[in-house]
């Protein structure tokens, strides 16, 4: 047998330690040829291919990013100048030039949509879910978030001291255009005064009212953690958005963060390092069953798969009653819905 593997969309870490997990258990398991495919969906457009074996293997479980580089190629998206499927008829006829039995894709929910469109096409697709936002849909976790979490609750960490020192509101806008898991997750681990999630709709004047009532009750500074997707006026960028409503009714001293694209880089965590690697091996088992159009998934702590046609076109969002955002509302916790 030979397989190919792929990584789409944006990098975070853990990416290879599941291209380890993948090509470890296939060479070694199963004695299958593993190529790796250069830039995501772009290099099965122009045959970029590289052989893995054990050797180009070693190292790699600790390193962030990934080997094999990635891009944001989107083969059945059109452009003016392009048939619909000129892209992904190209991606089949070099598939089945390179006689690949198998394919693997990893990557978020652009990368899980192309990947199930191609399975519906013929090819035999398996999908490993990676992104720290955690959005991807049909699995209890993505690899990459409990880093990206990590990072995020450090920088949060550190803005205690300087908000403590200075007496300042402190607001660190972290990653999550439509889904606030890094948000949640790290602003209930770093002791967030107020965290701000795309999924909870959150009044200005609750949040001026909250900050006034700890001034109050001599709480001499605070802490927002704010989603980089919540709703804004005037195209504005979440951090400052929300200092500028601050400035503008209470004018209390504030200081913006945006932790930016440090949530993707660096080593992975132990944990991530633990699930990529699940998530690789029980790809290899799916290939070698003969089970495709399928993404890898787990569900309360198990490794199993769902179909890929369940995934397309759907985001893993945070519902209002949540476990956490409700334990977190017991401790005083606000979300810019209502006072707590």
């Amino acid at each position: 047998m030979k397989i190919g593997i792929l990584t789409a969309g944006g990098d975070c870490p853990g990416i290879n330690a599941a291209i380890r997990g993948v090509a470890k258990a296939a060479i070694l398991e199963h004695n299958i040829e593993v190529v790796g495919i250069s830039d995501g969906f772009s290099g099965l457009l122009t045959k970029d291919f590289i052989p893995l074996d054990e050797h180009s293997l070693s190292g790699i479980l600790t390193m962030g990013g990934t080997i094999l580089g990635t891009s944001r190629e989107k083969p059945y998206k059109k452009k003016k100048d392009e048939k619909e499927s000129q892209k992904a008829e190209q991606i089949i006829k070099n598939y089945k030039a390179e006689k690949f039995d198998a394919l693997v894709c990893i990557g978020g929910n652009g990368t899980m949509k192309t990947a199930s469109l191609l399975a519906k096409e013929g090819l035999n697709i398996v999908g490993i879910p990676k992104t720290i936002d955690n959005d991807v849909w049909g699995t209890d976790l993505t690899f990459g978030f409990d880093s990206a979490v990590g990072i995020a609750t450090e920088a949060i960490d550190r803005l205690h001291t300087t908000a403590n020192s200075h007496k300042r509101i402190m607001i660190i806008e972290v990653m999550g255009h439509k889904a606030g898991w890094i948000s949640l997750y790290s602003g209930v681990a770093g002791g967030g005064d107020i965290i701000l999630l795309p999924e909870l709709k959150f009044s200005e004047e609750i949040i001026c009212n909250y900050l006034d009532h700890r001034a109050l009750i001599q709480k001499k500074y605070s802490i927002i953690v704010v989603a980089e997707g919540i709703e804004t006026k005037d195209n504005m960028k979440a951090g400052e958005y929300i200092a500028k409503v601050i400035q503008e009714n209470i004018d209390y001293e504030t200081r913006v963060t945006v932790l930016g694209y440090l949530q993707r880089g660096g080593t992975p965590s132990p944990a991530d390092r633990i699930l990529a690697t699940r998530y690789g091996t029980h790809a290899v088992d799916l290939i070698f069953e003969g089970n495709f159009g399928r993404m890898v998934a787990i569900h309360n702590n198990d490794i199993t798969s769902i179909p890929l046609t369940e995934v397309e076109g759907k985001t893993r969002l945070l519902d209002p009653l949540f476990p956490l955002i409700k334990k977190a509302r017991s401790i005083g916790t606000c979300f810019g819905d209502k006072m707590p």
